[in-house]
């Protein structure tokens, strides 16, 4: 399939709304089930509202389980020897069996003196493109320098720099001074300014897509194989973990085809997660594990924040999408689409850290992680997307592939708005109704006893989070410790007003067609030793 863009506003037809609609539509109607079911039949309300509950039951054990095989697989991964490991792909020679070396790591070597790949290690360049749009240099630089200090040679990384021209260019002079400063750090540093153009949403999109065009002009200029060149997005606060890079270098000289592939390292938002409010706490470490549990499971992964392709593949699917703020997971589904369902995401068990939120003051805190929320959420619009390029459009994707694809992005959304509600408030619903009705009385009652049994699964999260907490800044007393484990009673209230909410206006506005034409960049926030904010 060539044409993958997203139409425009003007060009979207009934068939196409009704996908729009369908999210929105599907999760007020099962957050309003349990009320109609009340006036019409109370012992069928029950059984439902039961159901529901303990269908999540079964489901928060099995993330219960995988939260800790992810993190075992995490903690694994970060203590491998990279370096060592990619120089043995390179050579074909191994040294002594090591206990810190995995037995797939000797099957690959051994594979590839069999049947080599197209791609040799030897011969991987790496291009690390950070957006900006109004961060200074105290946000910038130490990202740049997370890059530097990778156990990797600089001199096979490209850095590109992609900024916005609009607003006065707010982050143009940290750049020159990243620029000036580690310009002969890296094999080449490249500034991207990124115009105003017409027919683009404000956004990340357009920035990065900008700036990879220049990559590609650079890269044939130095008669580089595009498919050589693995291309990592990062955001302005994204730290890659120092083996991040020889990671990749690995299992991309391990991929058959990696045109074909996308890479997904583990977003974790814990920067600065000792100097955030506790609700902002207990939401970034959620979403931590969250991207962990996701790492086991690949037929759900999608590019999502920091992720890698290969330069060439972007370049077939016309880099990122410019009409969306969601470029990052619509990025799978243009792939996906352009090779006609030849697309898969690999998952790299190595973290990005990144910047939990954090504004001025705790009021544009609250409100701005809403506002990140409500941006992923917004990622509905692939349903419509997905319908009409997979269903309604000529194409060789394998249909069965597609369908479950489908059904799986469209439930992840419709649960993403509903469940917290529905687990919260529900169980209260027939007994408000028909107060008299013995099953209704005693449903608030079996519902507490469920949750209660599921609510042990939080002190697995807790122990879990406190092991992958940085160290506490000097700056903090012994007890902001105690804190954060106490921060964790905000659970529910977060889950309901923050995830659940964000996801249902979202979904609400797409009904409506009141689309989101702008993205709304996530304040970033440093605290110095001292206590002072820099934005």
């Amino acid at each position: 399939m060539r044409h993958i863009e997203i139409p425009y506003e003007n060009e979207r037809g009934r068939r196409y709304r009704v996908f729009e609609i369908l999210p929105g539509f599907l999760s007020w109607s099962i957050l309003l089930l349990p009320l109609i079911l009340s006036f019409i039949n109370q012992t069928l309300s029950v059984l439902f509202i039961i159901t529901y509950l303990l269908v999540w039951f079964l489901k928060s054990i099995g993330l219960n389980v995988r939260s800790i095989q992810g993190y075992r697989t995490l903690e694994l991964h970060k203590n491998l020897p990279w370096s060592q490991m990619l120089e043995e792909l390179v050579t074909g020679k191994v040294s002594q069996p090591d206990r810190a070396v995995p037995t797939w790591h000797y099957e690959n070597v051994q594979n590839l003196m069999d049947k080599p790949n197209p791609i040799s290690a030897d011969n991987i360049y790496h291009a690390i493109v950070i957006a900006s749009y109004n961060e200074s240099l105290e946000i910038l630089e130490p990202t740049v320098q997370a890059v530097i200090d990778s156990d990797y040679d600089m001199k096979r990384v490209i850095l590109v720099m992609a900024y916005e021209e609009r607003n006065g260019a707010q982050s143009e002079p940290a750049i020159k001074e990243i620029v000036k400063k580690y310009k002969k750090v890296f094999k080449h540093v490249i500034a991207s300014k990124h115009p105003v153009i017409p027919g683009e949403v404000k956004g990340k999109g357009g920035n990065i897509t900008y700036a990879g065009r220049i990559l590609e002009t650079y890269v044939v200029e130095q008669k580089i194989n595009p498919l050589n060149v693995i291309v990592t997005t990062l955001d302005a606060d994204n730290r890659p973990h120092k083996h991040y890079l020889n990671a990749l270098s690995y299992v991309y000289a391990m991929t058959e085809s990696p045109v074909h592939v996308s890479y997904q390292p583990i977003p974790m938002f814990t920067n600065n997660i000792w100097d955030v409010p506790a609700p902002m706490r207990v939401i970034a470490t959620g979403n931590s594990f969250w991207n962990i549990i996701l790492s086991l499971r690949p037929h759900m992964l999608r590019n999502f924040s920091s992720h890698a392709q290969s330069l060439q593949t972007l370049i077939d699917t016309d880099y990122w999408s410019v009409r969306t703020i969601v470029e990052d997971g619509h990025q799978f589904w243009r792939t996906y689409f352009r090779y006609d369902g030849r697309h898969e995401v690999y998952p790299l068990y190595l973290p990005i850290y990144q910047d939990a939120v954090l504004a001025e003051t705790l009021s544009k805190t609250l409100k701005m992680q809403f506002i990140q929320l409500r941006r992923w959420a917004w990622g509905a619009t692939d349903i419509a997307y997905v319908a009409e390029k997979g269903f309604f459009t000529k194409n060789r994707v394998p249909k069965t592939d597609l369908f479950l694809k489908f059904a799986r992005l469209l439930d992840g959304h419709v649960n993403w708005a509903s469940a917290p509600l529905i687990l919260a408030l529900a169980a209260f619903i027939p007994s408000q109704i028909s107060p008299d009705n013995f099953a209704a009385a005693q449903l608030p009652l079996i519902a507490s006893r469920i949750q209660t049994i599921a609510l042990t699964g939080i002190f697995i999260t807790l122990f879990l989070s406190l092991k992958t907490l940085p160290p506490k800044p000097a700056r903090y007393k012994h007890h902001r410790s105690v804190f954060m484990v106490l921060q964790w009673v905000l659970l529910p209230l977060t889950t309901i007003m923050y995830n659940s909410l964000s996801a249902l206006y979202s979904q609400t506005r797409l009904m409506f067609g009141r689309y989101i034409g702008e993205f709304d960049v996530t304040t970033k926030t440093v605290i110095t030793d001292d206590k002072k904010k820099v934005t």
